[in-house]
């Protein structure tokens, strides 16, 4: 089944009584995929013909279910072993955010999941990071490891000098408090890249 296709039996459901195959069509065209048009923002959807209030705010509500759904799947394991899952649920919650936005896993001393938060939100293409406030949550939530993530509404998920020497910066100050920082992951609307993958940490 084709991206539109599948989008055309949710609008199906979404705008009764009315051809949805064009406002198919002219999503995936003004966005580019089934993802992408279901992540775009409200004021965008807006600009497509026969969308209202009323189906924009369902369609948000069929997001929020597949992003719960994919949050749950996470099992209660360590998350380092589910790391498929974890990038899946990742992608669905921030791969088309219009703001970056710097969120952080919270580990346990077995790498299970104890909080995942967004600690800022940025602009198109910078959010501020406070190293400080960082280490203050870990301790207050007893973790003991952190994965970092942050989002690039560009697409390109590449690290910039600033992301790795914001990473550096978060390990060196979780270091003295027997805090480990595994990973940093930067994703992007079609892929996502792996500070630790890319031997940068």
């Amino acid at each position: 089944m084709q991206d539109y296709e599948l989008l055309e039996l949710l609008l199906f459901r979404l705008l009764p009584r009315r051809d949805t195959k064009p406002v198919a069509k002219a999503m995936i065209k003004r966005f580019g995929s089934f993802s992408q048009a279901l992540g775009a923002p409200a004021h965008l959807l807006e600009e497509i013909d026969g969308l209202g209030p009323t189906a924009i705010a369902d369609l948000k509500v069929v997001v929020a279910t597949a992003q719960r759904f994919a949050r749950e799947q996470i099992p209660d394991t360590p998350v380092l072993g589910s790391w498929d899952i974890l990038i899946d649920y990742c992608r669905s919650v921030m791969a088309f955010e219009t703001r970056e936005q710097f969120r952080i896993l919270f580990l346990d001393k077995k790498n299970r999941l104890l909080a995942d938060e967004v600690q800022q939100v940025g602009t198109v293409d910078h959010t501020p990071v406070y190293p400080r406030e960082v280490i203050k949550r870990s301790l207050e939530l007893s973790a003991t490891a952190l994965i970092l993530l942050h989002n690039h509404p560009s697409g390109d998920p590449a690290p910039s000098t600033a992301d790795v020497q914001m990473t550096h910066t978060i390990i060196e100050a979780a270091r003295p408090m027997g805090i480990i920082v595994h990973d940093h992951i930067i994703i992007g609307r079609n892929a996502h890249a792996s500070l630790k993958g890319l031997n940068l940490i």
